[in-house]
């Protein structure tokens, strides 16, 4: 898949995760499907902030104004994985949560997939984006799990501190005896 298939491949993930929260069958299930939507958002944020948003960003007109609303979108999600990550298994917010943060992703869907993504693929050669999709599939092993809402989200401080924060969360699931990628 080239970048753009990927990233669209995400968001049908993440679509998933939402519609499996509301059919789960009790509080476990959901709280598993919560891990999963934290774990998979974190990375996709991450991964979209490190290698796509930089590329779009050099290459898009007006790209630096157009990845400040994407990244002003991604503060919101984190701040709201966060607090679902922090959620207790059963909490009586955890649906409300949920429900925001689904609100929250799709308007980040709506954006990327109807404006940001068709331009970059106009802009962007199918080589560079096959190789970036590449790159991205790799890069999805060392990307953090869990939000950092309050972390740099542009290079170069983004480049040096994502995989310091992928190692610290990998280190912490293993902890807590959560599942890794």
């Amino acid at each position: 898949m080239d970048a753009i298939e990927l990233l669209e491949h995400d968001h049908r993930r993440a679509e998933q995760l939402f519609r499996d929260h509301r059919a789960a069958a009790s509080a476990t299930q959901r709280r598993a499907v919560i891990e999963l939507t934290v774990r998979e958002l974190s990375q996709h944020a991450a991964l979209e902030e490190m290698m796509v948003y930089p590329l779009a960003r050099k290459v898009l007109p007006d790209g630096s104004r157009k990845i400040d609303e994407c990244l002003s979108d991604h503060l919101a999600v984190k701040k709201l994985l966060l607090a679902l990550d922090r959620l207790p298994t059963g909490d009586d917010r955890e649906g409300d949560l949920m429900i925001q943060l689904g609100r929250e992703f799709d308007a980040h869907v709506r954006e990327e997939e109807g404006a940001l993504l068709p331009e970059l693929r106009e802009h962007v050669s199918p080589q560079h984006l096959a190789e970036l999709g590449r790159l991205l599939d790799q890069g999805r092993h060392g990307a953090p799990t869990r939000p950092h809402p309050n972390a740099p989200d542009h290079p170069p401080a983004l480049t040096v501190l994502g995989p310091v924060a992928a190692a610290y969360d990998r280190f912490r699931d293993r902890l807590q005896g959560r599942p890794s990628t």
